[in-house]
């Protein structure tokens, strides 16, 4: 551990990055023409299975796994909530090219600053409300270009990307009132939410017959993608809060680089699955990232001049 710590957080937060957009790749290539439900099941099963590893491996497994009522409860709420974002994204990564999905999925600071401004009284500023407006700029681009793919805002995987963000950025939401007021710990809440949240997938994957919305007509395959769908998210972590504890963390720039994961996802799209219309994407997605970059912008704070010396009195 101490050794990781020796590196800085600007390496361990790119390697975050890195394994983040490798991981929406092999989203994309686990759902790929293959039924969704079970890859999502399934991959968070795997990383689960993973991440209760490590804990037997460090010795605290029935430490975390004690906890009251009342941190259950918070935490299977906060799995219920992330399990309707990671299903509407699946959904929207099965019917969308990845060069369109995950541009619109990096853009969730736009729709954390709005639940801010809404639930705790911030108030942006006229850069941020700049922000605002070139990422809706990159929103506009980027329906051009579906447009131009058959895709429209009334298909499902349109609206479930949406979903997905709006879902997400109420998820980081509920964490800021987690990890604040109520003062979790990180541990023990990442040890429940993923339990819970295979039970949660895993009720859902039984009902999914029932649910107009979720419907599927593909066979289910194996494909090496699906357990590295939650295997390769427990290291993008792994490296996220190891980046939290460097020496010298700037906490407003790790959130900023750990987006930059988009580019990567976008470019295994226009590789790996030969999508179209890529420039104009390129484009749009310039300006979903120039309008997160200014959204984190952190202006800096003056410290108020000291007061000047008390005149001294000679005698």
């Amino acid at each position: 551990m101490a050794s990781l710590s020796t590196l800085g957080w600007l390496p361990l937060i790119l390697l975050s990055a890195l394994f983040l957009g490798i991981y929406d790749f092999s989203k994309k290539h686990a759902v790929n023409g293959n039924r969704v439900m079970p890859c999502l099941f399934l991959g968070t099963l795997c990383g689960t299975l993973f991440l209760m590893g490590l804990q037997l491996l460090r010795g605290n497994f029935l430490e975390m796994l004690c906890c009251t009522r009342e941190v259950w409860c918070l935490t299977f709420l906060k799995s219920a909530i992330v399990a309707g974002s990671w299903i509407a994204g699946y959904f929207a990564l099965h019917d969308l090219p990845i060069s369109l999905a995950a541009p619109v999925r990096a853009s969730s600071p736009l729709w954390v600053t709005f639940g801010g401004i809404l639930l705790f009284g911030d108030r942006p500023t006229g850069l941020q409300g700049l922000g605002m407006l070139v990422v809706f700029g990159g929103y506009f681009l980027f329906s051009a270009s579906g447009r131009r793919e058959g895709f429209s805002w009334r298909s499902r995987g349109v609206w479930m990307i949406v979903a997905a963000t709006l879902i997400g950025a109420a998820s980081a939401l509920y964490d800021k009132w987690l990890f604040g007021p109520r003062n979790l710990s990180p541990d023990q809440v990442q040890f429940h939410f993923s339990l819970d949240l295979v039970l949660i997938l895993g009720t859902v994957w039984l009902l999914q017959s029932h649910l107009p919305f979720l419907k599927e007509q593909q066979p289910f395959q194996w494909r090496w993608s699906i357990p590295a769908i939650g295997i390769l998210l427990i290291i993008a972590d792994f490296f996220f809060f190891h980046a939290l504890h460097a020496p010298g963390t700037q906490v407003g720039l790790l959130a900023i680089l750990r987006r930059s994961s988009v580019a990567v996802s976008f470019a295994c799209g226009a590789w790996y699955f030969h999508e179209r219309d890529i420039p104009r994407k390129l484009l749009a997605l310039g300006l979903v990232v120039a309008g997160v970059l200014i959204l984190s912008h952190k202006p800096a704070t003056t410290q108020p001049a000291p007061p000047p010396p008390a005149p001294i009195h000679t005698p």
